[in-house]
């Protein structure tokens, strides 16, 4: 697992270190390793700086001066020549570092523009020097532009192909695009306590995924009960049924007015008709393809009394919006995964706004369940204040039936007994896996993304199981 912290907590704990260092030692220290990552990066030895005013600049200073002593040609911009940081000025003048008015011929550009303080996009003199550069950047610490706690972008901003940060991970380097990003020790570790967000990696969601073991049947693994689909929308129904199918070696339950078309599809699943004859379940999926009336909302509201775990998606989430009352059907102890999208968040809650961890964390309080709030960087968080991040790094997931397939993921995992945090990440990590291996650079639809799950099961395994 990846800790990010947000930066008040980060400029917290450097506060710390710095009272007990030397002065200007952490940021010689960050320079250092900036230096260090811009020689193994770039495709020649002519490096140009973007240096605002701050520390951040300073940083930028800094790097040049330990470049220049590796035989580096560097010459930088300074963005606000009063307010560049003085003792980094010096030491990069004093180095054989040219002071330019604009970056020319240059292999890579570090950008030191703005650090963790920055908020809102570019200034007009900056954004125009980004505009006209031809050279792929390297940020320190974030990039220019980027708010740095919740990733929005409202301006001109730095695209990084390399970003390198210092002490810990921050909220950006999940929630935006950030390149490359690599970790410099400082120093922080010792002074920062748990993390306010998690990034699950591949290890964690292999060692996390559950799979048979010699004394397993096909009811201990978990029972998957699927209420979606309808004559109008059966594909949502055979689409979350068969990631449920293809999640686990337990059982799945399909019950709905798809049967027919589930059964053809799918022969493993048990199907019939109404939900009443459905038989026991671990877990129940409601929602895909399941429609808005009042014989959709007498399902979700046998599934919400049913006391196991549901995963409310889709048509689900806008019968709740619409009929609050619904929530009273739910046993105050089963647990629930929510799976919004933007504009069905607005029907549960409000506008999303640009804090998203803010937005999830908002709405898994309001209705005391695990919150997946779908996006390029979907947002995990929990009734107890845990929150993970999944940033795809491709949108091939975002096709129609996606979102079938993500609830079937979920509620397989919750049959299985994985807790509903865990069993939301564990199953978007997947799907985005998934949606990669399916599409290999061409865009393809839900059922290629569903038959790649066993593909992307077997990919994250390997790194956990011999």
């Amino acid at each position: 697992m990846r800790g990010l912290w947000t930066t008040a907590r980060v400029r917290a704990a450097e506060d710390r270190v710095l009272a007990r260092v030397p002065a200007g030692s952490l940021m010689r220290r960050a320079a250092f390793g900036v230096a260090t990552v811009a020689l193994e990066v770039s495709a020649g030895r002519r490096i140009g700086l973007l240096v605002g005013a701050g520390n951040n600049g300073g940083d930028a200073l800094w790097a040049g001066y330990y470049l220049r002593r590796r035989g580096v040609a560097v010459s930088a911009v300074l963005l606000d020549p009063p307010r560049a940081h003085a003792e980094g000025l010096a030491a990069f003048r004093k180095a054989g570092g040219r002071v330019v008015d604009r970056l020319t011929d240059v292999d890579l550009v570090i950008d030191g523009i703005v650090g963790l303080s920055g908020r809102g996009p570019l200034r007009p003199d900056a954004a125009e020097h980004v505009a006209h550069l031809d050279a792929p950047v390297l940020a320190v610490d974030s990039p220019s532009g980027l708010d740095p706690d919740t990733g929005a972008v409202h301006g001109p901003a730095v695209h990084a192909a390399v970003t390198v940060t210092f002490g810990c991970l921050k909220p950006v380097h999940a929630l935006a695009d950030c390149g490359d990003v690599r970790l410099v020790d400082i120093g922080l570790t010792p002074e920062l306590a748990g993390p306010d967000l998690v990034e699950l990696e591949v290890s964690d969601v292999g060692a996390a995924w559950p799979v048979p073991g010699p004394t397993d049947d096909k009811y201990t693994q978990g029972v998957t009960g699927v209420a979606a689909g309808s004559a109008t929308y059966p594909g949502a129904a055979v689409l979350a049924t068969g990631a449920a199918l293809l999640a686990t070696s337990g059982m799945v339950r399909y019950a709905g007015a798809a049967a027919e078309d589930v059964r053809a599809r799918w022969p493993e699943a048990i199907c019939t008709g109404s939900i009443t004859d459905a038989g026991r379940v671990q877990a129940w999926v409601a929602g895909p393809g399941l429609g808005t009336g009042l014989g959709a909302e007498e399902v979700l509201r046998t599934v919400l009394d049913a006391g196991v775990p549901v995963c409310a998606d889709a048509d689900a989430i806008t019968m709740l919006a619409n009929n609050p009352d619904l929530w009273d059907a739910r046993d105050p102890d089963t647990p629930v995964v929510l799976t919004p999208h933007d504009r069905e968040y607005e029907r549960l809650v409000g506008e999303v706004g640009d804090d998203r961890v803010a937005a999830a964390k908002r709405a898994a309080d309001r209705f005391d369940a695990v919150v997946l709030l779908k996006g390029h960087a979907t947002v995990i968080a929990a009734p107890d204040g845990r929150v993970l991040v999944n940033r795809a790094r491709t949108s091939w997931a975002s096709t129609a039936g996606s979102g079938d397939v993500l609830s079937g993921l979920i509620g397989s995992l919750l049959a299985a007994g994985l807790d509903p945090l865990l069993a939301a990440g564990c199953a978007a990590k997947v799907h985005v896996l998934a949606a990669e291996l399916a599409a290999d650079g061409a865009p393809i639809p839900a059922s290629a993304l569903l038959n790649a799950i066993p593909d992307a099961i077997r990919a994250v395994r390997p790194l956990t199981v011999p």
